[in-house]
């Protein structure tokens, strides 16, 4: 197969890399790719919203295969359009991304099939917001209801932060019309996971667990990112639970969007608080992980190309997926100033020394090469992520390899993986 993979950051980075060791790969291409994804497929510079650009390539490359990375062309219909076209592509269409495209459609969604999840609210006006905060007080957590590039979920500990929360989202316009609408919601108590499963319309199979690391500081202090590390498998999700998870959520959701005339196919990626009365759900999203999906392809021992393929054909029954057993960890470098402003353009040195083993590989996010050199280009810029036999050797072989690499103007958190060391 001819195989497109559009997006350019770390979690595009890792499903190249696994794509291109499948057998049924005979090209890959990456738009708009990075300078990771250039050593390992031919890269096109065309946005990931550039719908009409993307088809366009597809179509002039005679792609069989498209693997849709992020969710903003998922929410556009880049697989609607692709279809339309007659290529074959992973990921839900436009209706059925608006799992993550709303937050309000996907908490009424869960309310209407009683698919467990937190109590909630939702409004376009900052003094309706503010009179139902005064009669259900912080802690509480507020979520612009659109896309947010994982920033877009403020947790209030108490009524000024709320109050400073809404106006920041509908008055200020911090994340444009993503903003237009808030969801107030009930803040749950546990601890976090990440829960995916491949999903084909009407089949779904588990992958592995995950635990995500989402403020900007060590301790999980700070802004939330688009994820600063995670490791897999997640220890607060066994074997029991993970079976709840899918007995009460992945396939409650499944068998609710086929009834809502919206059948999902794709990866279903459910964010999960572990609380004392099982698990709820906190968000779907329609795509893997990032940073989640580095560790989860070291881990991965299955052809994914295949996989992906059979659940975009409706053949999902026929895949069984096989992990190696050690944990993956992965450590996201950022640029200085990241959530906030960054500059960009300054120099990555070293890589070269620290890649090249089995057990540990640098996937680019942010990256431009220049001259044979690898440039910063955006905030979260590389994924430096190891195998081990546990968590604590997975985290030490990470940090050994940030720390072999000569980037004055990185940084990253130092406790990736404290949840499941201090267990």
């Amino acid at each position: 197969m001819k195989v497109l993979v559009v997006g350019s950051g770390g979690r595009e980075h890792a499903l190249c890399w696994a794509i291109k060791k499948s057998p049924k790969c005979k090209e890959l291409f990456s738009a708009p790719g990075n300078a990771g994804i250039a050593q390992i497929a031919e890269c096109a510079d065309i946005a990931v919203d550039d719908i009409n650009g993307l088809v366009s390539f597809a179509k002039s490359k005679n792609i069989d295969f498209v693997v849709v990375g992020p969710e903003i062309p998922l929410v556009a219909g880049l697989v609607d359009r692709l279809n339309a076209a007659g290529i074959m592509a992973f990921g839900p269409n436009a209706a059925a991304a608006e799992l993550e495209g709303s937050k309000i459609f996907m908490k009424d969604l869960c309310a209407k099939y009683g698919i467990p999840t937190g109590k909630y609210e939702y409004f376009d006006d900052c003094d309706a917001a503010k009179e139902y905060l005064i009669r259900n007080r912080p802690p509480i957590v507020v979520k612009a209801d659109g896309l947010a590039a994982g920033k877009g979920v403020i947790l209030c500990r108490n009524e000024n932060e709320a109050f400073a929360a809404i106006d920041h989202i509908i008055s200020e316009r911090a994340f444009g019309a993503a903003g237009d609408r808030v969801v107030i919601e009930e803040f749950l108590h546990g601890e976090e996971a990440s829960f995916f499963a491949l999903v084909d319309g009407e089949h779904a199979i588990p992958l592995v667990t995950a635990q995500d690391h989402k403020a900007v500081n060590d301790g999980d202090e700070g802004p939330n990112t688009g994820g600063m590390g995670a490791y897999t498998p997640a220890p607060v999700v066994d074997a029991a639970m993970s079976q709840r998870i899918m007995d009460e959520i992945i396939t409650p959701t499944v068998k609710a969007m086929a009834a809502e005339g919206r059948p999902y196919k794709g990866v279903l990626f459910a964010g999960i608080m572990i609380s004392e009365n099982g698990p709820k759900v906190l968000e779907f999203n329609v795509r893997f992980g990032d940073p989640e999906c580095q560790a989860m392809m070291l881990r991965l021992k299955s052809d994914i190309l295949e996989a992906l393929h059979a659940c975009a054909t409706g053949k999902l029954k026929k895949v069984k997926l096989d992990w190696h057993d050690e944990t993956a960890l992965v450590v996201v470098m950022a640029t200085k100033g990241y959530p906030g402003f960054y500059e960009k353009g300054s120099e990555i040195r070293g890589l070269d020394k620290v890649n090249g083993s089995d057990d540990v590989h640098v996937f680019h996010a942010g990256t431009r090469e220049d001259a044979g050199r690898i440039i910063a280009n955006g905030g979260r810029v590389l994924g430096v992520t190891a195998l081990g036999s546990n968590v604590a050797k997975a985290q030490k072989r990470a940090y050994q390899t940030v720390d072999g690499i000569d980037w004055p103007e990185g940084f990253c958190r130092r406790d990736i993986g404290w949840r499941a060391i201090n267990r």
